[in-house]
């Protein structure tokens, strides 16, 4: 019997050895990119004082109008992915991306990642630059942090446009998203080495290939930060919270969304209520991605020029 113990149990210690030293590997080449990547990042924006940190903005074109950007949860580089549809918008109003803590080239936040704080980040960014008069725009989870924020400066919002945004009531919106052990894999390589065997996310995409090296670097650096776990751990709190609040009446709403969504049949009429509960509200479906703002620009930035415009 001793001798039958002995095989499983030099196997054990075998591959326990094996994953060690793998581990070990995954961690130093990990290491040893990040600090090569670091080098390679390069600037694309201008950095402004927030809460004692620095904040991420985006700024192009020069006209009287101004159209403010918000990104998805867990955009890697939020000045970079919305590049599409900044060119679009560019020759007609002054467009402004916002990179909130934990995203892009800004730095790592101390607050809860509460809509309300988000918010009220975005907010002094905005007030740094002395930006007070804008339509507000954003992408997926920017339809619940814009809730708190339109309701709180609606003096200074002139209409809200949404690209394929969350909605408070949403299916599996109360649902935690498991995060323990992620940042442990990020520093591991795990993750690292995952993504490597992963098809190419920006293939296809219309970045430039400088654009899309940036966005792998950023990717990897920003990829499960404490910012964004701390932000995924209060997403259905923040979902909660939205569930109290609505657009105000009074202001412009333009929708964009997934038309025909494979996961959620209901998704266009979710977005058709919250139109509806405005005194000027527009949906509009198209055919994609979640990422309309990828393949869909040109489309969005007319709708959103004759929105405004009528």
């Amino acid at each position: 019997m001793r001798k039958l113990l002995k095989v499983p149990l030099i196997s054990i210690s075998a591959l326990a050895g094996i994953v060690v030293i793998g581990l070990s590997a995954t961690s130093i080449t990990n290491a040893v990119a990040n600090s090569s990547e670091a080098a390679e990042l390069q600037s694309y924006s201008q950095l402004v004082e927030v809460d004692g940190k620095q904040m991420n903005v985006v700024i192009s074109g020069d006209a009287s109008e101004t159209i403010v950007l918000l990104p998805g949860l867990g955009t890697a580089a939020p000045g970079l992915d919305f590049e599409p549809l900044i060119a679009e918008l560019r020759d007609d109003f002054r467009v402004v991306v916002v990179e909130p803590f934990g995203y892009g080239l800004s730095d790592q936040a101390d607050s809860p990642r509460t809509s309300e704080n988000i918010a009220g980040e975005v907010h002094e960014a905005l007030q740094d630059l002395e930006i007070d008069q804008y339509v507000l725009a954003g992408h997926s989870i920017a339809g619940i942090y814009a809730l708190d924020y339109v309701n709180r400066f609606r003096d200074e919002v002139t209409a809200f446009v949404g690209i394929d945004t969350s909605v408070p009531t949403q299916p599996g919106s109360d649902e935690s998203t498991p995060t323990d052990g992620l940042a442990a894999l990020k520093d591991l390589g795990i993750l690292r080495l995952l993504n490597s065997l992963a098809p190419d996310p920006n293939d296809g995409l219309p970045f430039d290939e400088s654009t899309k090296r940036q966005l792998t670097i950023l990717s990897n650096r920003n990829a499960m930060s404490p910012t964004l776990l701390d932000e995924i751990d209060r997403t259905p709190d923040n979902f909660a919270a939205a569930r109290t609040q609505s657009f105000p009446v009074d202001l412009p709403l333009l929708l964009f969304v997934v038309a025909n969504d494979p996961e959620l049949a209901d998704w266009q009429q979710l977005h058709e209520e919250q139109a509806a509960g405005v005194d000027r509200g527009e949906v509009v479906p198209l055919d994609g991605g979640h990422y309309l703002h990828h393949t869909q620009s040109v489309r969005i930035a007319a709708d959103i020029e004759r929105f405004l415009r009528g």
